[in-house]
């Protein structure tokens, strides 16, 4: 893989899965700013699927990471204010 493709623009999550030892903590840093480096009009549940399957390793914590972006990334939101509110 390639640094700087649509998926993981800045390599980060790819060069995650070659560190010997990264934590789970440093796994959701390294995935923060890999959502920051994402577009904001990119569908974010797709490009995370993408990368789970181009990184298959069941037993990585970068893998639970991204695994729950993804259900983060579906899950219902509440809209607030006045909206959130409504009848």
């Amino acid at each position: 893989m390639r640094k700087g493709d649509a998926t993981d623009p800045k390599g980060l999550i790819a060069e995650s899965f070659k560190i010997d030892g990264i934590t789970y903590e440093e796994c959701r840093s390294i995935f923060l700013d890999w959502a920051l480096a994402v577009p904001v009009d990119a569908d974010s549940p797709t490009l995370i699927r993408a990368l789970l399957e181009r990184h298959p390793v069941a037993d990585h914590p970068m893998t639970q990471v991204l695994t729950e972006g993804l259900s983060a990334a579906n899950a219902p939101r509440r809209r607030g204010g006045w909206k959130g509110r409504r009848s």
